[in-house]
């Protein structure tokens, strides 16, 4: 197997942290090799990838190019950028993984970075310090990756991390100082970033809040993911379950029913492959659609 071919299989069976992760090292890896394009041939291609793919402050461009509200918390330039949202994202996704499924952690991942971009587009056109007539852009992981960080800190405040050379540390102090440093220190420097940040630390606070409360805010939007998902995926067709005829003490009825109770738990198997994928399917249940499928012959 390729270096290609092991990525790819890494990617399709990798958590949803792994995906994150890999989608922003690709979309990366691809900028790099844009500059690498500019310099040998004078092109401008990444500029105008880059310009493409962030959030403008101009409305109008915004109302042009709205794909950039996903597309800009995936993007980034600088290497030192990319490594310390993929350090804190690896850190901090492993620790959310830990209380909660996947889907969350890509429903916060996502709607952590909206956010962002949201108060960063509103503060453009509200305050009068940030006002001005040459467009500003918005990209990076920052504020996706600061509504996770936050936003577990704030459920499980005293989980401790082991850090090097020091003694365990609940994570609510390394979140803190985390969001101060990112976020709150120098603001002039970056201050639209750090807005984002705000927005995406924000928005983790108040999703949690009302998690304990036990409202659950992503419930609109989980569901719109699934059907998104079931409506890009394939549904797996002509695959029944045949049975051997009932032994002789087993009435017909008593057959009809079994029959019924094991072709809904195949329907309940392939309904969450096509949610879920295959890798959200327990041991118990990869047996079964094992079992079942043999049958089909």
């Amino acid at each position: 197997m390729s270096i290609w071919d092991e990525i790819k299989e890494s990617f399709k069976r990798g958590s949803a942290l792994t995906k994150l992760i890999y989608i922003n090292i690709g979309v990366f890896l691809g900028i790099q090799i844009l500059l690498v394009i500019d310099v040998l041939f004078k092109l401008e291609l990444s500029p105008i990838a880059v310009y493409y793919l962030s959030v403008p402050s101009i409305p109008m461009n915004l109302l042009t190019r709205p794909w950039t509200l996903l597309t800009y918390m995936f993007l980034h330039q600088n290497f030192m950028h990319i490594l310390s949202n993929l350090l804190w994202l690896y850190w901090f996704g492993r620790i959310f993984l830990h209380f909660f499924d996947q889907k969350k952690l890509i429903n916060l991942y996502l709607i952590g970075g909206l956010t962002g971009a949201i108060f960063y587009f509103v503060s453009y056109n509200v305050f009068p310090g940030l006002k001005t007539e040459k467009e500003s852009i918005l990209f990076g992981a920052s504020a996706s990756v600061m509504a996770i960080v936050v936003g577990v800190a704030s459920y499980a405040p005293n989980y401790k991390l082991n850090l090097i050379f020091l003694c365990p540390i609940s994570i609510k102090y390394i979140a803190l100082v985390g969001f101060l440093t990112t976020s709150l220190f120098e603001f002039a420097g970056n201050t639209g970033g750090k807005i984002a940040h705000i927005g995406g630390a924000l928005l983790g606070v108040l999703y949690f809040n009302q998690y304990k409360r036990g409202k659950d805010m992503f419930g609109g939007f989980t569901r719109f993911m699934d059907a998104l998902v079931t409506f890009f995926t394939p549904r797996k067709r002509g695959m029944k379950v045949r049975y051997k005829k009932p032994v002789k003490d087993m009435t017909d009825m008593e057959y009809n029913r079994q029959k019924s109770v094991k072709q809904e738990e195949i329907d309940r198997i392939l309904d969450k492959i096509a949610k879920s994928g295959y890798d959200s399917l327990t041991k118990k249940e990869k047996e079964t659609l094992f079992k079942m499928g043999g049958k089909n012959q």
